[in-house]
């Protein structure tokens, strides 16, 4: 009898802290409606306890919003569902020899990770060298210039429809592509004048793009520690485009980075100069792209990407666009035979329709949440959590997740948007999933974070 009077007063005890949680999230938010800068503002807020799946909170859980990054987390869990969490690509680089010469051919596998100095066994210069020892091995040590790039079946446009214009030739714009190289991009080293208004010199472009790609510079020096202002306008296979803004004076050098146009034509030029400086002859000629494999070649070299679950790691924690993009085409790969961002997420919105998620409650355009066109509600951003709870892979989802004011969730942020998605738990040893989310706030972003973080703290 005891024990079940001790049952009762725990259950009882649970279901007034719920209670108390209820009344101070409802208190916290509709404070922030009444703050001057969420006057014209829309607030999401839902929140789902693990353990029973009870509402414990919703304002406008159900209403489409711009989930801005943290839509990363749909694309992340569907890429576990729907290509595994050992999942890895493979690019081959071939040869062919030819009365005209010997060609080099990369099929290309949509691997985000190529080039990319995250992992040991994907820097670009463990490719060169496997490329060029490839090349010894075989006798072979002249090569035609040629280099012959296949599709392999993935569409040819890169870059996801409802991106904008400011942000497609930003390193963070970097469309996915059939061949993606040191992730699609580029740093430049610049050199701010000594007083507000004067020109900016660009010291570096590197990696180098030949004659591939130019710039041409209209950056001006901006007020010290005034940060980085600037913008890189350029589209996917353009061979120029414009560099525009400020960067802050009272500093000797600058980095800023952009998204390679044409990421093989960059990868070409690397690997032209790394070849030579070992000894293989390099005649001119020309990169060619063919939609099919190229026939009768022979392996010199193949690269394989790490697991998909290191692959999300960085994918949730430094937010790297292009990843998303190529695991929402790699999706449609693997069904449809064709790697097309539409199709992907199509896969994306009927696979989480028949676990419960109405379509119309997932409008997304693109995998990465870059798109201001994006309509997600928050309700679809927590259903997603709970469900990725009972799943084989939720450690590594979990762990891929960052931490930020002391609770492991994604945040996204672009014009107007703010929002947070993740797991808390609290005082009461009680966990919840939540999604929060902001849409056309005003003023700044630091204190709209701010006063997020401070109704989140509610949760713990």
């Amino acid at each position: 009898m005891k024990l079940f009077s001790l049952f009762i007063f725990m259950l009882s005890n649970v279901a007034l802290y719920a209670q108390s949680m209820t009344a101070n999230l409802n208190s916290a938010v509709r404070k922030m409606e009444l703050d001057s800068q969420f006057e014209h503002a829309l607030i999401g807020l839902y929140v789902v306890n693990n353990s029973t799946g009870a509402v414990v909170f919703e304002k406008n859980g159900q209403i489409g919003m711009a989930p801005a990054s943290s839509q990363k987390i749909i694309t992340s869990a569907s890429a576990f569902e729907l290509l595994g969490a050992d999942y890895r690509y493979r690019t081959t680089i071939n040869f062919k020899g030819t009365t005209a010469g010997t060609y080099l051919v990369v099929k290309g596998a949509g691997d985000p990770t190529f080039g990319s100095w995250r992992w040991e066994g994907t820097v670009s210069k463990y490719i060169f060298l496997s490329v060029a020892e490839g090349l010894k091995l075989k006798g072979i040590n002249k090569l035609k210039g040629t280099i012959l790039f296949t599709n392999n079946n993935w569409e040819t446009q890169a870059t996801p429809r409802g991106w904008t214009w400011e942000d497609m030739g930003n390193y963070y714009g970097a469309g996915a592509r059939a061949f993606n190289w040191n992730e699609n991009q580029y740093t430049l080293t610049l050199q701010p004048g000594k007083k507000v208004g004067e020109e900016v010199t660009i010291l570096n472009m590197a990696p180098a793009p030949g004659s591939a790609f130019s710039l041409k510079n209209e950056l001006k020096t901006g007020a010290a520690g005034s940060g980085d202002q600037s913008i890189i306008y350029a589209a996917e296979g353009s061979e120029a485009g414009h560099v525009r803004g400020t960067v802050p004076a009272g500093v000797a050098s600058f980095k800023i980075k952009g998204s390679m146009p044409s990421p093989h034509q960059f990868f070409a030029v690397a690997l032209k100069n790394n070849l030579m400086e070992n000894g293989i002859v390099w005649d001119e000629g020309s990169l060619e792209s063919t939609p099919s494999n190229f026939s009768n070649t022979q392996i010199l070299t193949e690269v394989v990407s790490p697991s998909l679950d290191s692959m999300n790691y960085w994918f949730m924690q430094e937010s790297i666009n292009l990843y998303g993009e190529a695991f929402v085409k790699t999706i449609a790969l693997k069904q449809k035979n064709v790697a097309a961002a539409d199709t992907g997420l199509a896969i994306i919105r009927y696979f989480w329709s028949t676990r419960g998620i109405p379509t119309s409650a997932l409008n997304i355009l693109d995998g990465s949440g870059l798109s201001p066109a994006n309509r997600v509600t928050p309700a679809a951003l927590v259903k997603v959590l709970v469900y990725a709870v009972g799943r084989p892979w939720y450690k590594h989802f979990y762990e891929a997740l960052p931490a930020m004011n002391g609770i492991k969730m994604k945040s996204g942020y672009i014009g107007g948007v703010r929002s947070y998605t993740g797991y808390v738990k609290s005082k009461s040893g009680e966990t919840y999933s939540f999604a929060f989310i902001i849409n056309n706030f005003d003023g700044s972003p630091g204190a709209v974070r701010e006063k997020m973080f401070k109704l989140l703290d509610l949760l713990k």
